[in-house]
């Protein structure tokens, strides 16, 4: 089932705690497809009147934010030894040549791979536990992470809720105007009909008869 589908049927509630939990564990550096979620819950908040966008983009911040401090604090505690762990367990995400590249971004950019990271599919599973790996100051590390999760935590949720919104405006508006069209061509149909009904029937009618000549005698 579609992802949206399956977030329709169950409570707003329970919405909000699934987008919360999902992004959280992705931040952990659990590979989960968290911006699909957040993607489609955003997307159903702009349909659904149950579903508020603001309570929406406070729950998945606050997922992502402390995900990201959990991973952290599992990075620093376990060291390089967890990465080749995780390596061997999920080596799709965790391989040497992800880590590598990861590590290279950490070392040019500093907290503000962290930052940047939460919008980079790869990075937003590294971000945590790669940063408590690299001992970055946690000062540091929380700055980049908290402002990281508020824009794109809260910034994906408006900008999905208001293009959700104004598609689904414009699709009444199609709609509407595909239900004018509708009648107005039905109607030109119509007319014309009867104009070639008219026609057809005048070509068919037989021509007035002429009167016969009456003989002179009579």
């Amino acid at each position: 089932m579609h992802v949206q589908e399956w977030l329709d049927t169950v409570p707003a509630a329970a919405v909000y705690a699934v987008v919360g939990l999902v992004i959280g564990l992705e931040s952990l550096g659990i590979p989960l497809p968290g911006e699909i979620v957040l993607v489609s819950a955003a997307l159903l908040s702009s349909q659904h009147a149950g579903i508020n966008p603001v309570v929406l983009g406070v729950c998945a911040t606050v997922g992502a934010v402390v995900g990201d401090s959990i991973g952290y604090a599992i990075g620093r505690k376990g060291g390089r030894p967890l990465l080749a762990w995780l390596g061997k367990k999920f080596p799709k995400h965790f391989g040497e040549g992800h880590i590598a590249t990861a590590e290279r971004s950490f070392e040019k950019w500093g907290m503000w791979a962290v930052f940047f990271g939460r919008f980079v599919a790869l990075l937003r599973i590294f971000a945590g536990p790669l940063a408590g790996v690299l001992h970055m100051p946690y000062w540091r590390f929380l700055v980049a992470n908290v402002l990281g999760g508020i824009c794109w935590a809260g910034g994906t949720t408006a900008v999905i809720y208001y293009v959700g919104v104004v598609a689904e405006s414009w699709l009444k508006k199609f709609s509407w105007l595909g239900l004018v069209a509708a009648v107005l061509i039905g109607l030109g149909s119509m007319l014309v009909l009867k104009r070639k009904a008219k026609k057809a029937e005048a070509s068919a009618r037989p021509e007035t008869e002429e009167p016969k000549p009456v003989p002179a005698g009579e």
